[in-house]
Order: C-alpha cells, then structure tokens, then sequence
C-alpha cells in the first residue's frame, strides 16, 4: 500500500489521466493489481534468452566476449547482440522470472521503504533518457518525452537535484528534454554540465565536466567513415553523440549483423584509443578512458557537495547495460539505490526494478505528493508556533 501522506495534487490527476489513457490499459488495470499487492509484476515479462538472466550473459566489451578464432570471434558477437535484445516471450509462471521479481521487486510495491530510507537525507536524482524518460523507437530522432512524463520531471527537480545521464549527446537530450533547471550528463557521462540557476546551492555553482575533450577530432573523423562503411545494410544508422558513436541495428535484420559488427571493428583497427561496447540494439564506440556513467554521478554527487556525505540519498533510473555502471556505484557506496526499468529478467545490479516508463512516471508522482504532503504539515506546524 501507498503511503497514507499521499494527497490528490494536479500532477498526481495528470499522471492518473495518462495511466487510464487506452494506450496503457495494463498498466493501469495491474496498477491497482499493485495497490492490493505489493508482490503483484506490474506488466507482462516479455522474454530473455536464458543467458539474459546470468552474469555472464552481458560481456561489457564485444571484443572481450571473442575469443578463439575468427569464427568464434562471430558467434561470440553475434551472442551478445541477441542477448542484448531479447525478444522471445517467457511465461509469467516461468520459476527463474519469479525468483528475479523477488531479488528486484517493483519500486512502486516498496515505496513506503523508499520513503524511508528518504527520510532526514538530500535525495538526489539521476535519470536515463531512452527507455526509461521515453519509449525506444525504432527511429533514434523520434524517441520523444511525454507531456506528462516531462511535466513529472520538472516537479521532482522542484524538490530534488536532478541529473539526465544518457548515451545521447548532451545537446540532443537537452531538446528532447526541454527543461534548464536540470543537470546534463550528455556521451555516457563525458559531457556534462550544470544548470546556469539553482534551487539546491549546495557544492559548486558551474558545473562543467569534459573528460574526452582531446578525442572530439578523432570521434568526427571516425563518424563520416563510418557513414561510409555501413552504407549497403539496410536499416543501419549512424549517430554521431559528440564523444560517442552509436550505430543503430534495430531495424537490421538479424542476419546482417554479423556482417555490421565485422564493417564497425574493422574501422576501429586503425584506431586504438577507441574501444567497442554494446547496449539495446546499439554498437557504441567511444574514448578507451576510464569514464563511464558511474564516472559520471561520483562527479556530479561531488560538484553537489555530497562526496563523502552519509547525508544524501543517490537514486538512479536506468534501462540499459551502460546503466550498470552507476548502480554498481551506488552499490559499492552504499549509499542510494538503483531502478531497471526492464520488461524482462535480467542481470543487474540495480536493487529495485519498474517494468515501464510510465512507471517511472508514477513512482516521481508518487514521490512528489508525498513531498507535497510533508510541506503541508512543515507550513500547518510553523502556523501552530507562530500562533503560539
């Protein structure tokens, strides 16, 4: 059950609108499944091949999963491209699927325990952009937020420091976005920057971080030959993210793959500073300096002025395998938690889970009221002693 704090504000009538509206019926109708029962999943597990649910399962870097000769160096990299996407259905009865939801139950299931952990502490939240703020669409450019969802963000930033740490570039998910109050991770956290004005004046007043700056010449150069290099594949596309590229093969049929993977690594030969990782039907390339998204929230928890703080509360929400980084932080921290949002079981680091953007948007709405809620009180008590 939800917290009894929770009141009925415009935002909370505008998310409740949105989760009635026909294009997400189940998620409204399992919604109040979850009102009843907090061990309830709130959407169909759609698949995952069996190695989606092992450690294994997720080499980080292409090259490092092949080994062996060159043909094994294929099915290898073909291997980790299926199981980055798996699309095969999996029974809500399926045992391994139970035993995830429990090890990563719902956050909406365990708000009040969200809450608090929440309590006397600085929450501050991180956020990735595709899959978790927006649906993933098969064209990269239309991958657009939601009114309701952007309308939600804006409000947590009301009461929270909030972070957008996305593969994008930083100026792409700033127009997607819309919305100045809020801090930047742009190129899987290698580009970022602050907000000009800011409510939570804690820790440094401009933040800006570029730890790939001098690789800038070298990522442009190596963008237009891949434009090149691709051409004749169907469905393939290039996306030049400032420090990171990211060739797109959701919309390759499978038996091309092999044959992208083969065009992009025998670009990077000539290019060692450059190193090949993977996410949701993506092949990436990028800098091979240590920074990461992880990399990326220790920076801006610094710049807050939360480094060594037992004061704060880091959460992050992600769907994606380079949003393992960041959870994995928070885990050795100690501190904070991390959210998947993830239809299928799969290994992670993360401690909660969420199966759809929508709900993430509920869970901020959630969040919100209860703020909402305890600022009624704060102001009905300060009344009280003023009254005296």
């Amino acid at each position: 059950m939800k917290s009894n704090l929770l009141i009925n504000s415009p935002l909370q009538t505008s998310i409740s609108s949105s989760l009635n509206s026909p294009s997400s019926p189940t998620v409204f109708l399992l919604h109040q499944l979850q009102m009843t029962n907090p061990n309830v999943a709130i959407s169909d597990a759609q698949s995952a091949i069996a190695m989606a649910i092992t450690a294994a399962a997720f080499p980080k870097s292409i090259e490092t999963a092949a080994a062996g000769t060159h043909g094994a160096k294929n099915i290898a990299c073909l291997d980790a491209m299926r199981a980055s996407s798996p699309t095969r259905s999996m029974s809500e009865n399926n045992e391994e699927k139970k035993a995830w939801i429990i090890k990563h139950p719902s956050a909406l299931g365990v708000f009040e325990e969200i809450m608090s952990a929440a309590k006397m502490k600085q929450v501050v939240i991180f956020l990735d952009y595709d899959g978790t703020l927006s649906p993933i669409v098969q064209n990269p450019d239309q991958a657009y937020m939601a009114p309701e969802m952007r309308e939600v963000v804006k409000n947590v930033a009301k009461y929270f420091p909030t972070a957008i740490v996305s593969g994008r570039c930083r100026a792409k998910v700033y127009n997607f976005v819309r919305l100045s109050e809020l801090y930047y991770a742009g190129s899987h956290g290698m580009d970022i920057k602050g907000p000009s004005s800011r409510k939570h004046k804690k820790g440094n007043q401009n933040v800006l971080c570029q730890p790939a700056k001098e690789f800038l010449p070298m990522m442009t150069e190596v963008y237009e030959i891949l434009l090149e290099k691709i051409k004749g594949i169907n469905g393939a596309n290039v996306e030049n993210n400032k420090f990171c590229l990211s060739v797109h093969f959701r919309c390759v049929e499978e038996e091309s793959w092999n044959d992208l993977a083969d065009r992009v690594k025998s670009v990077l030969k000539d290019y060692p500073k450059l190193q090949l990782t993977q996410g949701r039907k993506v092949l990436e390339i990028r800098p091979t300096i240590k920074w990461d998204k992880g990399k990326a929230i220790e920076f801006l928890l610094e710049s807050l002025g939360y480094a060594n703080s037992k004061d704060v509360l880091p959460v992050y929400i992600g769907d994606d395998r380079t949003d393992e980084d960041a959870f994995k932080v928070l885990r050795e921290r100690g501190q904070g938690f991390g959210i998947l949002v993830s239809k299928v079981p799969k290994e992670t680091e993360a401690v909660y889970s969420l199966q759809e953007p929508f709900e993430a948007s509920y869970e901020f709405s959630s969040t919100i009221s209860h703020m909402e809620a305890i600022n009624v009180a704060q102001s009905l008590a300060n009344a009280r002693i003023e009254c005296g």
